[in-house]
């Protein structure tokens, strides 16, 4: 009969709409909610993704930060005597090759093809949400993210002398107030990703679940259905 072979179908499926006319409205409605739910699924791998390029990011800076600071340690070195011209001289050729890898560095770090650290990136605009609106969106602006040598301030560091080394030690302290905001920026915007991904997939779950309301089949009621359709 008629109610055997739906009930049949339904056990079969697992779901109560198989066809507009099992119940048109539920099935209008499921399927706007499943557009939704793989919109969110696509939004939170978006976050995810955002994410990744703000580790890249944060990845160089914390290594040019160490840089710097270990230029700082080599100038409290050169700026006492018991270090001589030898020694300086020594000291000024790590400094020289530290000064090139903080270039090289800001050059280097980039997310696919776009630089990260050398202030020629982009703004970036991650989609975050399932919905064309500003409240679905978050920016990034890496094109504010200068690393380099010059950008630092750190370009005329010379610890050849010990008049120099003392004088570079604050230069070098401003470079490193440099660095320090654009990282503490990025870990807010990193803590902000986080959250964002953890309330999406939330927001999945529930309508997930709110679809299954709609379109899953009662198992028992059908087995029973199909039982009593038989008999």
């Amino acid at each position: 009969s008629d109610k055997y072979a739906q009930a049949a179908e339904r056990i079969a499926t697992g779901k109560r709409i198989n066809k507009s006319g099992d119940d048109a409205a539920g099935l209008s409605i499921s399927t706007h909610i499943e557009g939704q739910v793989r919109s969110i699924q696509q939004a939170r791998r978006n976050a995810q993704d955002a994410l990744s390029l703000m580790q890249v990011a944060e990845g160089g800076m914390n290594e040019v930060n160490n840089m710097v600071v270990r230029l700082r340690e080599l100038s409290i070195q050169a700026a006492s005597d018991n270090v001589g011209d030898k020694e300086r001289e020594m000291i000024q050729f790590e400094v020289e090759q530290t000064k090139q890898e903080i270039d090289r560095l800001s050059e280097a770090t980039k997310f696919f093809d776009t630089s990260l650290l050398n202030g020629k990136g982009r703004n970036f605009v991650f989609q975050i949400g399932p919905d064309n609106n500003e409240n679905n969106r978050i920016e990034y602006d890496a094109s504010k993210l200068n690393l380099s040598l010059s950008s630092l301030g750190l370009s005329g560091i010379d610890l050849s002398d010990i008049d120099s080394a003392r004088s570079a030690l604050t230069t070098i302290d401003e470079s490193i107030k440099k660095i320090a905001e654009p990282r503490a920026q990025l870990g807010a915007l990193q803590t902000r990703l986080n959250s964002i991904s953890s309330s999406l997939s939330v927001y999945e779950e529930n309508m997930t679940a709110a679809r299954s309301r709609i379109v899953d089949a009662d198992l028992a009621k059908e087995t029973a259905d199909a039982v009593k359709a038989q008999v």
